[in-house]
């Protein structure tokens, strides 16, 4: 196993160099990793410690896409797909979703980051709350990366909740209710409730975008009272989960870092489903219930 060597790990003949990510996407290595060796990936199988190899030399910002990485090695989009899943679960590969806010409106992106040293759940899940890798960082780690040209750089709302952007997002829906970030801060709370009923992003865009009076003559207070008119009714199940959201490796399932373990939620994993059991009555309505059963008991 030693002996393996993966610097020629199978690859179709090209002659242009692999294409780039978009700024600010494709591959971002892990600080503090070891130096590169021949026994990285000795201990993986052949298919996924050929991957492994392969994106490691990549240079950072490398586009590892299924779809680009097929382009250049000699497996197909299901077999590098499975290969990336197990690179994830051994903690090789790290995914985050992230909500972005761009000139076409807001989206969901993912970011990923790869380490030649395998790390463990609680290593990578510090990148899901905004934070590092832990372990020693080199000075050619911390040295800044050269930054993207202004106007190719995607528009980013660093340290603001997922309310926020999507209310800095209605004016590139809308003109007519643009917000300034003094709106967008003070109507925050009310934006977040959608989420935690369960709205998504495109739900709020269109109860605050569609139909609009002309002319809108206060955005702010027109997004308010939309807010608080058309707000969503309380589930029944609980509302899925604010902040950070990572992917499972297998199905793909969107969750939060401390419900994976080694890439996967506990469905994939085989754990039983929570039983759920029924709220129970508040004691008027067992009583008007008890009172009907006698009513009609009577009637017999």
């Amino acid at each position: 196993m030693a002996d393996r060597q993966f610097s020629d790990a199978p690859r179709r003949a090209h002659t242009a160099p692999h294409p780039m990510a978009n700024p600010g996407y494709g591959k971002r290595s892990a600080v503090g990793q070891p130096a590169p060796t021949a026994d990285d990936f000795v201990l993986l199988p052949d298919r996924e410690a050929a991957v492994a190899s392969f994106i490691d030399r990549l240079p950072d910002g490398a586009d590892v896409s299924v779809k680009a990485l097929a382009k250049v090695m000699e497996y197909g989009q299901c077999a590098l797909r499975t290969a990336l899943n197990f690179l994830q679960r051994a903690g090789y590969l790290f995914r985050k979703r992230e909500f972005l806010v761009g000139p076409a409106g807001a989206r969901w992106v993912t970011r990923t980051w790869f380490s030649r040293a395998a790390r463990d759940d609680a290593s990578w899940a510090a990148y899901a709350s905004g934070g590092e890798v832990p372990g020693h960082v080199s000075q050619a780690d911390t040295a800044p990366a050269p930054a993207p040209p202004a106007a190719s750089r995607p528009a980013r709302l660093p340290d603001r909740s997922r309310a926020y952007a999507v209310l800095a997002s209605v004016g590139r829906r809308n003109p007519a209710v643009s917000l300034s970030a003094a709106d967008c801060a003070a109507l925050e709370s009310l934006a977040a409730e959608w989420f935690v009923r369960g709205a998504t992003e495109e739900d709020v865009l269109r109860a605050l975008t569609d139909g609009l009076p002309l002319p809108v003559h206060h955005p702010a207070g027109l997004v308010r009272a939309r807010l608080a008119a058309k707000l969503p009714p309380v589930p029944l199940s609980s509302a899925r989960p604010s902040g950070p959201v990572v992917e499972c490796a297998t199905c793909r399932a969107p969750g939060r870092p401390e419900a994976l373990r080694d890439g996967e939620c506990g469905s994939c994993r085989g754990e039983p489903a929570p039983v759920r059991h029924p709220a129970a009555l508040p004691p008027d309505r067992v009583r008007a219930l008890a009172a009907e059963a006698r009513s009609a008991a009577s009637t017999l």
